[in-house]
C-alpha cells in the first residue's frame, strides 16, 4: 500500500501492537518469500460496506469487503460515487478473486441487494454482525493512516 516500514509500525503502535521497525521489515521479507500471489479465500460470511472519504481535496467511495470469520481483508476499491452501479463493480472484482459463490453477504441498504442480486450471491441486510468491516473503516480513519492515501 506505499507505507514505509517506519510507517506500519506506528500504525501497529496506534493500533496498540509494539513493534520495532526491524520486526517489521523481517516480516516483510518473509511473507514475500512465502507467498507468490495474493492469499484467497472461501469464506462462508462477508461483510461489505463503503466509506466517503477525501484524496486529494475530492470526494470518494471507499468500497472494503471483509471475511467475518478470518478477518481477511478480501478487496478494497475506490469508486467516485456510490450506489448499485459500483457496488456491482466492486462485487464482481471481488468474485474474479475468491470463491464467494457460497458465503452470505452481510451488507447495509446502499445498492448491495441489487448487486448481489446482479451476480447470483446471497446476502441479507445486518447492521449488527458487520463489525468487522466497520472496525475496519475506524482504522482507516486514523489521521496517521489516512495521511499516506493523500496522493495514492
Amino acid at each position: 500500500m506505499g507505507l514505509s516500514v517506519r510507517e506500519v509500525a506506528a500504525v501497529l503502535e496506534l493500533l496498540g501492537v509494539d513493534r520495532s521497525h526491524g520486526a517489521v521489515w523481517n516480516w516483510t521479507h518473509d511473507l514475500a518469500e512465502s507467498q507468490a500471489d495474493p492469499p484467497t479465500a472461501e469464506p462462508s460470511r462477508v461483510a461489505v460496506d463503503e466509506k466517503q472519504i477525501e484524496v486529494d481535496v475530492e470526494k470518494k467511495w471507499l468500497f472494503a469487503a471483509i471475511d467475518t470469520e478470518s478477518k481477511l481483508l478480501l478487496e478494497i476499491d475506490v469508486y467516485s460515487r456510490r450506489g448499485t452501479d459500483p457496488a456491482a463493480a466492486f462485487l464482481y472484482r471481488l468474485t474474479e478473486k475468491h470463491d464467494v459463490s457460497n458465503a452470505e453477504f452481510l451488507v447495509d441498504a446502499g445498492g448491495y441487494l441489487t448487486a448481489l442480486f446482479r451476480h447470483d450471491l446471497s446476502g441479507q441486510l445486518d447492521y449488527e454482525e458487520r463489525n468487522h468491516i466497520e472496525k475496519w473503516f475506524q482504522t482507516v480513519s486514523i489521521d496517521r493512516f489516512r495521511s499516506f492515501w493523500r496522493g495514492s
